[in-house]
């Protein structure tokens, strides 16, 4: 099991951090994924239009990029688990859902989501309804991604999945090396539930 993220630690950066108010916070995904009886498998949820996406949201103050990736996935999909602090890759999201890399007009509403590897221990039901997170092996979760998309933005989310699965396959040559222990760290979300309650008391004395 990898090094475990001290949830005190965690709690006192959020309660130290002051309340930040911008529009355009950095984006972050968690690519979650899990390896069983039936192979290599990843966790889509969906979106409130239907889509399969990844669980995705901004930077929260107080917490790291991989950190906040964690707290996505935790509440859009119940997920515990283990989360890679790097990213290994990243995509381009705008208000359009099209990559401004190839889709002109749009460069300007497009964001770039960096995306962090999430191994999963167990799932719990999430906080979020309608999510319906589903497991899907590689080739299904590439094809749920890509439909119902513009052709370029759907081709990127695909890509991700590939770049995911030949990350893991290096974790996973690994063994038991150091290597895969310091790439993957154990998240504790009582650290979330503290920041949830910092929230809700700072929102009772505006």
């Amino acid at each position: 099991m990898g090094s475990s993220v001290s949830s005190r630690r965690i709690a006192n950066r959020v309660s130290s951090s002051p309340p930040r108010h911008s529009t355009e916070r950095q984006l972050v995904a968690a690519i979650c994924y899990r390896i069983g009886a039936r192979g290599l498998e990843f966790l889509l949820v969906q979106t409130r239009g239907g889509r399969w996406i990844f669980p995705k949201g901004g930077v929260e103050p107080g917490l790291t990029q991989a950190q906040s990736a964690a707290l996505e996935a935790f509440e859009e999909a119940g997920v515990h688990g283990r989360i890679e602090e790097m990213p290994f890759t990243r995509y381009h999201f705008g208000k359009s859902g099209k990559s401004s890399r190839k889709v002109a007009g749009f460069a300007s509403r497009s964001r770039a989501v960096t995306a962090h590897l999430c191994e999963v221990s167990h799932l719990e039901p999430p906080q979020e309804s309608n999510r319906k997170p589903t497991w899907f092996s590689p080739e299904k979760a590439k094809r749920r991604l890509v439909a119902d998309r513009a052709a370029d933005f759907g081709d990127e989310l695909a890509v991700v999945v590939d770049r995911a699965v030949a990350r893991i396959r290096r974790l996973e040559a690994g063994g038991s090396s150091a290597g895969k222990k310091d790439a993957l760290q154990e998240v504790r979300f009582e650290a979330f539930d503290n920041m949830r309650l910092q929230r809700q008391i700072g929102r009772a004395h505006v």
